[in-house]
C-alpha cells in the first residue's frame, strides 16, 4: 500500500485568495504548494500552528518567546530513538524474510505431487483397539 494523495477543497473570499496568490508569487511557487506547505507544517507540529504577522513574530523573538516552541532533547533520548528505529528496521527485514520463506514452503507444498498424510488421519477410530509396540 502506497501513500495516496487526497484532495481537499474549500472556499475563501476574494481578498484572502488574492493574498494567498501574492504569497505564492513572492515565494515563486504555485498556490497549491502554499497549501501543501501549510498542511505539512500543521501535520508536523500536531496541529499546533498559528499564523502571525511578521512584525508580531519579530517582537515575539525579542521577548524570548519563539514559535514554534523549541525544546532541547537529551542526546541519550535521540540515541535511544535512533537505536529503536534501527531495531524496528531490522525486525521488518526479518519479517519480510520470514514471509518469503513461508511463501517458498507453501509453493513447495503445492508443487509437491506426493500425497500428504496428516498425523490426525493416521489415528484410528476410538472404537478400534490400540496396540503398543516394544
Amino acid at each position: 500500500m502506497g501513500n495516496k494523495n487526497k484532495t481537499i477543497s474549500f472556499r475563501v473570499n476574494e481578498d484572502a485568495f488574492e493574498t494567498l496568490r501574492d504569497i505564492a508569487e513572492e515565494r515563486d511557487i504555485s498556490l497549491s504548494a502554499v497549501f501543501r506547505d501549510y498542511v505539512d507544517t500543521l501535520v508536523a507540529h500536531d496541529g499546533q500552528v498559528r499564523v502571525v504577522p511578521e512584525a508580531e513574530l519579530e517582537s515575539m523573538g525579542e521577548s524570548g518567546e519563539s514559535f514554534p516552541p523549541k525544546i532541547e532533547v537529551p542526546k541519550s533520548f535521540v540515541r535511544e530513538h535512533e537505536r529503536l528505529e534501527l531495531e524496528a528496521d531490522h525486525l521488518r527485514e526479518q519479517l519480510e524474510e520470514h514471509k518469503r520463506y513461508v511463501n517458498y514452503l507453501r509453493e513447495q507444498l503445492e508443487d509437491s505431487e506426493e500425497d500428504v498424510i496428516q498425523l490426525e488421519d493416521l489415528d484410528g477410530e476410538r472404537d478400534e483397539p490400540s496396540f503398543r509396540l516394544g
